[in-house]
């Protein structure tokens, strides 16, 4: 008899680095050319960014958010270690690592043998040249694809890698699940999905480059809509609820992206936006989830909640709440951080 655990974290970049780093994405938007004069120092910014800035560029803030973050990994990773699944499906966005110029699937799932990936340079490990080895799940990852197809969703898969080994949606959300280096050795089957729509080529999937204008006519075609989204998820749950396998589904990603924010300059996320959801996420309030519009993803630099909209559908169609969720904001470092665990 199939089992599900449902868990959402966050991969947020910069907590591979340290802590005086931490802030370097608010850094990069400071020196937007098209920013506000009045924005580009301390002095003109919101009350509560000011604060958390503080008198050492974020230092003392990085070290706090960092707790935060990590006491939620370690809070999912003991879920996790509990439910002891035969394989992790984690929906994941392709940041211009897969999806590129010469392919860019609405999503696709990764059915490979092995994946290897090394940790980010400049990590807060202490590691140098350290390559991970995990084993995927082909035969359930084939099996999903065949009636995911069966069920009326095009959906792509690949056997090998294209450009990239593995993209850091999937690699951080298992570098931060093992942030005690205990090791990783569940099995696992990446989810990509193509949240960045239309930025995946134009802006490749990440900061925007503020040497080249980015006019409509740049502009890439949209990301699936969260109801294609939501469905999605829930025909994997319904699929996986069927199978012979203990699964674990995970949502890997922040919530609203400073760098996606153009309503706010570029420097703070919508956080107001991500309480909504997040509101929405706690009462179990689907509907709302299902019916979110693709142009308030844009709006708010909420592409990334893509991948939870994934998750969403899971939990409605397996008719279940979260046990534990949390939410860490913040003016300064680029996302909202959201986190789920929901067992059996």
């Amino acid at each position: 008899m199939a089992e599900i655990l449902a868990l959402g974290l966050s991969h947020y970049p910069p907590l591979a680095g340290p802590d005086e780093r931490m802030s370097w994405i608010l850094k990069r938007m400071l020196q937007n050319p098209q920013l506000s004069e009045k924005l580009r120092t301390p002095a003109g910014w919101p009350d509560p960014m000011r604060a958390e800035w503080g008198n050492d560029e974020g230092k003392s803030s990085a070290t706090r958010h960092r707790a935060a973050l990590v006491e939620w990994m370690r809070k999912t990773r003991a879920a996790l270690d509990a439910f002891a699944p035969d394989f992790v499906l984690i929906w994941g966005d392709d940041q211009y690592e897969n999806f590129r110029e010469d392919i860019v699937p609405p999503y696709c799932i990764s059915a490979y043998d092995r994946f290897r990936f090394g940790s980010p340079p400049g990590n807060v490990w202490g590691e140098t040249g350290k390559t991970f080895d995990l084993p995927g799940h082909p035969v359930a990852a084939k099996m999903l694809t065949s009636r995911l197809i069966e069920e009326g969703f095009d959906t792509a898969y690949a056997y090998k890698a294209l450009h990239h080994p593995l993209g850091h949606a999937f690699t951080n959300a298992i570098l931060y699940l093992d942030y005690d280096r205990k090791g990783f050795d569940f099995p696992i089957i990446p989810f990509a999905l193509n949240c960045y729509g239309r930025r995946v080529i134009a802006q490749r999937g990440g900061i925007p480059m503020f040497d080249k204008i980015v006019t409509d006519a740049d502009l890439d075609p949209p990301a699936p809509t969260p109801r294609r989204l939501f469905d999605l998820g829930a025909a994997t749950a319904r699929i996986l609820a069927q199978s012979p396998y203990r699964v674990a589904l995970l949502a890997s990603s922040g919530w609203s992206h400073a760098f996606l924010t153009a309503k706010n300059q570029f420097l703070y996320p919508d956080t107001p936006a991500d309480r909504r959801l997040y509101d929405a996420l706690c009462e179990g309030d689907w509907k709302t989830w299902r019916n979110y519009p693709a142009d308030a993803i844009e709006d708010s630099g909420q592409q990334e909640v893509l991948n939870w909209m994934c998750l969403a559908g899971a939990l409605s169609e397996l008719d279940r709440r979260a046990m534990e969720t949390g939410f860490v904001d913040t003016w300064i470092f680029n996302s909202s951080k959201v986190f789920l665990v929901a067992p059996p």
